[in-house]
This record gives C-alpha cells, sequence and structure tokens, in this order.
C-alpha cells in the first residue's frame, strides 16, 4: 500500500464521517461504523474479517469505558441533584468576596466538572452569575466566561468525564497520568481562558442578567444545601484513589517498593472500577440518604443519568471499531511507519486531527473520539511512555475544543442564557473555546520536554 493510497484512505474516510453527519444527518454512531467499514473494504479486507474487526473493536473498547462513563454519570447525577454544585459556588464566592468571584466561579467550573456534563453544570450554576452580575453592574460575561472555562477545561482534560476516559482507553494510557496532566495543563489554561479573557472581553461586550432569572427552576432546597467540604471530599476521593494507583504500580515497577499484599490491595482499591463504585456509594449515602432523600428517586436518578451516558458509551464503542479497522487491515502500521519519519510530534498530529473534525462537524466528543481511533496505531512506533500518552490525551482534548462556532450545540446552549445574539457568542465563547485549544497544545509540548 504506497503512502499516496494510504492519504487517500484516511481523507477519504473522514470526508465520508463527515458528510454522514453533516449532510446526511445520520448518527455519529452509524456514521462512524459506516465509515470503519468503508476503510476496511478500500484497504482490502476480507468482509468476513472486517465485521470481526467491529466485534472486537466494539467489545476491546466498552469492557472499560461503558463501566467508568455509567459510573460516572451517577456519581455526577448525585452532585448535581443533591445541591453540590450551588454549595461549592456559594462558599467559593463568599470567601473570595464580590471582587474576585470571577476566580470562584472559574474555580467552582473547574471542581464541578469532574463529575458533571458541562451543559448540566453551567444551568445550574447560571442563576448565581445574573445574582453577582446584578449585585455588582458588571458584565454576565466578567463572570461567565470564567465559568464556562472552568467547565470546559476540566471536562475535555481530566478524567473521570467522558471525552478524555474515552480517548486514553482508545491510545492505553493510564487514567492516573491523564489526571495528574490535566490538573498541571489544566489550571494555568483556564486562568487564561478564563478571568484573564472574561476581564477582558467583558470590557468590550456588556450583558444585563435577565430580569426573570429568579424564577429559574430549582430541584432543590436552596437553603439546606450540602456542606463545602463534604462536596469537596466526595469529589476527590475517586482522583485520589486513582492517582495512588498510577504511583503505587509506578514504584513497584521502579523496584522501589516491593510488591505485596498491601500494595495490590492499592491498586486494587485505585482502579477506576473501585474508584468510581466507592466514590458514587459514597455521594449515594451522604448526598441523597443521610439527607432524607427517597429511596425511588434514587433509583430514578440513576437511571436517568444512564441516558446521556449511553450515547457517548456508543459513540466511543464506534471509535473503538475505526481503531480496530485500522490496526487489523495494515493501515495502522504503514500510518505508524509513515508519522515516525514526519517532521510533526505526534502531540502536534493529534491536535490537529481532533481539531479538523471538530471545527467541521461541531462535537468535540466525536472529534475526540476519531482522532484517537487514527493515531491510535501510530503510538506504539513512537515509543511513548505513560506520562507522554497523557499528554497525546490533552493534546486530543485540545483540538476538540477549537473555534466552537455554529454547529456545536454549547454555542447556542451559551448564547442563550447569556442573552447573547451569534456575533457576540463568537467574540467571546468561540474565542474562550480556542484558548484553551491552543493553550493545551502548547502547554502538552512544553510539559513534553520534562517527560
Amino acid at each position: 500500500m504506497s503512502t499516496t493510497f494510504l492519504i487517500f484512505i484516511i481523507i477519504s474516510a473522514v470526508a465520508l464521517l463527515l458528510f454522514m453527519i453533516l449532510k446526511l444527518k445520520i448518527s455519529a454512531f452509524i456514521s462512524l461504523l459506516i465509515t470503519a467499514i468503508y476503510v476496511g473494504i478500500v484497504a482490502g479486507m476480507p468482509l468476513n474479517d472486517v465485521v470481526q474487526a467491529i466485534q472486537d473493536g466494539m467489545a476491546g473498547t466498552l469492557g472499560f469505558v461503558a463501566t467508568v462513563v455509567g459510573l460516572g454519570a451517577i456519581f455526577g447525577q448525585m452532585l448535581e441533584s443533591s445541591g453540590g454544585a450551588e454549595s461549592l459556588a456559594h462558599y467559593l464566592v463568599k470567601k473570595f468576596g464580590k471582587d474576585r468571584a470571577s476566580w470562584a466561579m472559574m474555580i467552582t467550573g473547574f471542581v464541578v466538572a469532574i463529575p458533571v456534563f458541562l451543559d448540566v453544570g453551567f444551568i445550574i450554576l447560571v442563576p448565581i452569575i445574573y445574582a453577582l452580575s446584578r449585585d455588582t453592574k458588571r458584565s454576565l460575561l466578567y463572570y461567565g466566561i470564567p465559568l464556562l472555562a472552568g467547565l470546559a477545561v476540566t471536562h475535555s482534560f481530566i478524567p473521570p468525564t467522558p471525552g478524555p476516559v474515552a480517548v486514553a482507553d482508545i491510545i492505553n494510557a493510564q487514567l492516573g497520568w491523564v489526571i495528574l496532566m490535566g490538573i498541571i495543563l489544566g489550571i494555568p489554561t483556564a486562568i487564561i481562558a478564563g478571568p484573564l479573557w472574561g476581564n477582558y472581553i467583558s470590557k468590550k461586550i456588556y450583558l444585563e442578567p435577565p430580569f426573570d432569572f429568579d424564577k429559574q427552576p430549582v430541584d432543590v432546597d436552596t437553603n439546606n444545601l450540602p456542606s463545602f467540604r463534604l462536596i469537596a471530599i466526595i469529589i476527590s476521593i475517586p482522583l485520589f484513589l486513582i492517582l495512588v494507583n498510577t504511583f503505587t504500580g509506578l514504584v513497584v515497577s521502579k523496584g522501589v517498593v516491593q510488591k505485596s499484599v498491601i500494595t495490590d490491595i492499592l491498586e486494587f482499591l485505585g482502579h477506576p472500577f473501585s474508584a468510581l463504585i466507592i466514590a458514587t456509594l459514597i455521594a449515594i449515602y451522604f448526598l441523597c440518604i443521610r439527607r432524607g432523600m427517597d429511596k425511588q428517586r434514587i433509583l430514578d436518578l440513576s437511571t436517568k443519568a444512564l441516558g446521556p451516558a449511553g450515547i457517548i458509551i456508543l459513540i466511543t464503542g464506534a471509535g473503538g471499531v475505526l481503531k480496530q479497522v485500522l490496526v487489523d487491515s495494515g493501515i495502522g502500521q504503514i500510518m505508524a511507519e509513515t508519522m515516525v519519519n514526519s517532521a510533526l510530534p505526534p502531540i502536534v498530529l493529534a491536535w490537529l486531527l481532533a481539531a479538523v473534525v471538530r471545527v467541521t462537524q461541531g462535537s468535540a466528543t466525536v472529534a475526540m473520539i476519531t482522532a484517537a481511533g487514527i493515531i491510535a496505531p501510530v503510538i506504539n512506533e513512537f515509543g511513548l511512555n505513560d506520562p507522554q500518552r497523557a499528554l497525546v490525551v490533552i493534546a486530543i482534548a485540545s483540538g476538540a475544543t477549537l473555534l466552537s462556532h455554529v454547529n456545536d450545540s454549547g454555542f447556542w446552549l451559551v448564547g442563550k442564557y447569556l442573552g447573547m445574539n451569534e456575533k457576540q457568542t463568537l467574540q467571546s465563547w468561540t474565542v474562550m473555546e480556542s484558548i484553551i485549544a491552543i493553550c493545551g497544545l502548547v502547554f502538552s509540548m512544553f510539559a513534553s520536554l520534562f517527560f
């Protein structure tokens, strides 16, 4: 297979995927599966092997991702429904004071998005932005952009949010390292895209809160919110356990500590499955049962949480199919040999792939999954270690945030809740997302010099 033919297959596959999603309005799940079948047939795979690759790719990906995303969704639902997000926001705004409330909103978004989806976290917290804007007479963007930056960075960079979990699984990166790199690189990214950009753009675009914002629907008793300390501890539990697992495995593999029953227990408790089960049960008990929530209500919330998670799980599985077809057809190996000789480092290649798909079709999740599926067969040839693989995950996540515009549902959601027209949304939200994308790439490249 020549390099020219290889390039044709990849470009035509991406074009087919985008055509089905954009023009024909076919579900991303079906579109990814059809694209994978197309790649297999054009590459000359026997039809039975194409079918087997679909089965193997779906099974190999979902065994891990479905469990983590499902548990994470229930965990986030308990935090959302108990009023945990509001509790964090109120506490931080009180501690920071209204003069520095933009920083409080950034931190709130950064923490809340660990278990809660970006759009849900924003809708829950937007009344607080309205109230701050009304009290201080500042533009909504002064508080809204920092909140959105915190939500967007964590949603893209830090597991157990679905995007980085799926990408990490497809390219075989350890979640502990992804969490660590996501936090280290995410904080400065959120600061630049949040308070710094928000302070600037709020002087250019003045937005007032809606007159009827006090009538926003509220599902929780705002006078009886869980404590900040409880919420902070519950959210930190899965992150802490996963990081302990990663570093326990590291010191054992390096011979610093001998493998023993204790190290086995630490690695078991810190496996993402165990960590999220523990965190979810603790959240259910302390945020729901202890606070008098009916058991049927808890069951209904758990079922509700799995709805949006199911869509992400299936799209991720289809991305795993694309990866498997690339591997089984031999295209992956040829791609690897070609890209290893490329002047571009893997971080830049991964970022560019995600960015192209993101800008063209709008969905950050589809962009992440597509880029991960294409780059996965190449990763082994570069001989990347665990921290470097984690940086590739961050690069893909960064590229998938670039230039959110009219084909992205987040663009319209933010514009609607902040009362902006399309031009104002492009000037504020779209630029903020692009700042995150560029900072993520630059910081990932810089961090790669040390690992």
